[in-house]
């Protein structure tokens, strides 16, 4: 009878231990979305952009050229946004933030150019 009784309480504090570290596990996991402006034109922009934004961390990364706009969701144990905009900048394409180098920007093909003379 105390066999029975160990295994059911050693079971019991099993699937009690397990639910904690899910619970424990999914917090550090939380993501978040956000979007910010980002400069562009093009099909080929919108490519550029959103490989750019899918650094480690990120989960989904979508650019609307006709908003200026970039959607992220990301990991915030992973990642910080002010690192995504960063790679997004260097680039070539100008975030809320960050403005693209002026050599970087000179290299896109001439259809992405979206600066004013």
């Amino acid at each position: 009878m105390k066999t029975i009784k160990f295994l059911t309480v050693s079971v019991l504090a099993l699937f009690f231990s397990i639910g904690v570290y899910s619970q424990d596990h999914s917090m550090h996991m939380a993501t978040k979305t956000e979007s910010f402006k980002v400069s562009g034109k093009c099909g080929m922009c919108k490519s550029r952009i959103e490989k750019a934004a899918k650094i480690e961390g990120v989960t989904k990364a979508e650019w609307d050229a006709d908003k200026q706009l970039i959607t992220i969701t990301y990991m915030l144990n992973m990642v910080k946004i002010d690192d995504i905009q960063k790679k997004i900048a260097a680039v070539g394409h100008d975030t809320e933030k960050f403005k693209a180098d002026d050599k970087i920007y000179d290299k896109l093909p001439g259809c992405c150019k979206y600066r004013k003379k």
